[in-house]
């Protein structure tokens, strides 16, 4: 059986600062076409930044698209042409002030296969090394340090909902 989808023509739709949106026409499984609108985004790279004492930093913010605060790992799009390694260290100091002596690339993945090409980089972070946070001009954030198992116990109960978060969270736990 083939899976393979074979674009036939693609049309862009939508292009914005933060993503673009195109829709595709492609070949299907048993002959004839379909469409596929795509999300296209430059993805984004997730600390996992675990104290000397086992808590692990999270953030709070307002996600417009979810219309309430979220607790969330520090994360940060990716910018073009830019290293996820740079991007997890440049919002891990932005959103926390913290810097990591020692960083581990535990996953890369897919939050949604079925309509975007986004890819995220989760690392550890660890070793780290308190500052200032620097957060963008119109970012309002409050940091959290809660130990790892009360995290993943968040996610069990449901007060954690961020995909990327409880990827990264659960990683963690396994990894260490």
């Amino acid at each position: 059986m083939t899976f393979e989808e074979k674009t036939v023509s693609s049309e862009s739709i939508y292009k914005g600062a933060i993503l673009n949106l195109r829709r595709d026409k492609v070949t299907v499984s048993g002959g004839g076409y379909s469409y596929r609108e795509i999300v296209e985004h430059n993805g984004g790279a997730v600390a996992v930044a675990l104290t000397d004492d086992g808590n692990v930093v999270l953030v709070k913010q307002f996600r417009k698209p979810m219309e309430k605060v979220v607790t969330e790992l520090p994360a940060g799009k990716i910018e073009k042409g830019e290293d996820p390694l740079e991007t997890m260290k440049r919002e891990l100091k932005e959103e926390t002030g913290y810097t990591a002596s020692h960083l581990k690339l535990m996953a890369e993945f897919n939050p949604s296969v079925g309509y975007t090409n986004e890819t995220l980089y989760i690392y550890l972070a660890t070793g780290l090394v308190p500052g200032k946070p620097q957060p963008d001009e119109h970012e309002a954030l409050e940091i959290k340090e809660i130990p790892l198992d009360d995290a993943i116990q968040m996610v069990v109960n449901g007060e954690i909902t961020d995909g990327k978060t409880m990827t990264g969270l659960l990683l963690t736990k396994y990894f260490l």
